[in-house]
């Protein structure tokens, strides 16, 4: 399963090599023309195939290769290994977690002082990432400094499995749910150019798909994404961001996109008339590449559509496979229509 290769592989930002390599290996047979760009896009060309009647349209479809994860900063004299978080990165979710450090996979543990031995108000606080070193067994600073180099990534070392009925676990399915979809999504033939756009730093502020964008000029675009879901019990009975199983979420607005409202229409139709389950991201928070490629130039209009994902950027994530294959299918169905726009 391609989704399972994507999530194993390690890709911090500024670091998506391996991810690269997966996708590049996956999509060559199905597209024109394929290039890598100075900041690491992606970037593939599938030309317009299929009918008598193409379209000038250029369309960009972007998913973003890179995770969130570590970076290592500094050798301490006792032989740990102090790290800064790159991307967004809950410090709870950082204790006692096992990570794999550099091209050799150096495994460490994120080290934290036991129960027994916290005082009573050290029991309510948060530790931030600052305060934590990571454990690879080294007794020196000089072992330390043979094992792991200054500015090395580390990622958190998780698996893919299957948990149940088509729910699947593992590390960064925000975004390798979105390459793995829009990996499939190139198998079809459209009216138009689609340029298939998986892009590099994403997590550190939508770079990649701002160089993309500037270089493609589309006329549409849309993000796929991993994103936020909450439907976990509550006190309180309040709507959640998304719903694992509800079907693709569709952004209307988030912190970095008004998206646009022909582009939503357009999903929501093509939705309700091939009977593929739907929801809205029920939040205006979070950012997506679509944000930044809307800005690119005079605009572009963009949309954001995603697989809901519980507990995104912490060690391990979960979703539905059968979300991602809605995905796949809606995006696939509502391309074609964009003619008619």
């Amino acid at each position: 399963m391609l989704l399972e290769k994507l999530s194993n592989a390690r890709g911090v930002s500024g670091n998506e090599a391996e991810v690269r390599e997966i996708l590049l290996d996956a999509i060559q047979d199905r597209v024109d023309e394929h290039r890598v760009d100075t900041l690491g896009n992606l970037i593939a060309l599938k030309k317009a195939k299929g009918t008598r009647q193409k379209s000038a349209l250029k369309v960009m479809l972007a998913a973003h290769m890179d995770e969130v994860g570590l970076m290592i900063v500094h050798h301490e004299s006792n032989g740990h290994l102090r790290f800064r978080k790159v991307g967004g990165i809950d410090d709870r979710v950082l204790l006692s977690k096992v990570v794999l450090i550099g091209k050799d996979k150096i495994p460490g543990v994120i080290g934290v002082k036991p129960i027994h031995l916290l005082k009573e108000k050290e029991r309510e606080e948060v530790l931030e990432a600052d305060a934590l070193t990571i454990d690879i067994g080294a007794k020196s600073k000089e072992q330390a400094e043979e094992a792991v180099r200054l500015g090395e990534y580390a990622t958190f070392a998780t698996e893919f499995a299957e948990m149940g009925e088509r729910i699947v676990k593992g590390k960064a399915f925000d975004d390798r749910a979105g390459c793995a979809a829009l990996v499939q999504i190139l198998k079809r033939d459209y009216p138009f150019d689609v340029y298939g756009v998986f892009t590099a730093q994403e997590e550190v502020g939508l770079r990649g798909a701002r160089v993309a964008a500037y270089a493609i000029e589309p006329d549409f675009a849309f993000a796929l994404e991993g994103t936020v879901c909450d439907d976990s019990p509550k006190q309180k009975d309040v709507s959640p961001v998304t719903r694992v199983g509800a079907g693709p979420a569709i952004t209307i607005a988030d912190a970095s996109l008004i998206s646009d409202r022909r582009l939503v229409n357009l999903l929501v139709e093509t939705a309700e008339e091939n009977r593929i389950p739907y929801q809205f991201k029920q939040a205006i928070a979070g950012g997506t590449d679509a944000g930044r490629i809307s800005l690119t130039k005079t605009g572009v209009p963009a949309v954001a559509v995603a697989v809901p994902t519980r507990y995104i950027h912490s060690p391990v994530s979960l979703l539905s496979l059968s979300d991602f294959d809605h995905l796949v299918a809606l995006v696939s169905k509502a391309l074609p229509r964009l003619t008619r726009l």
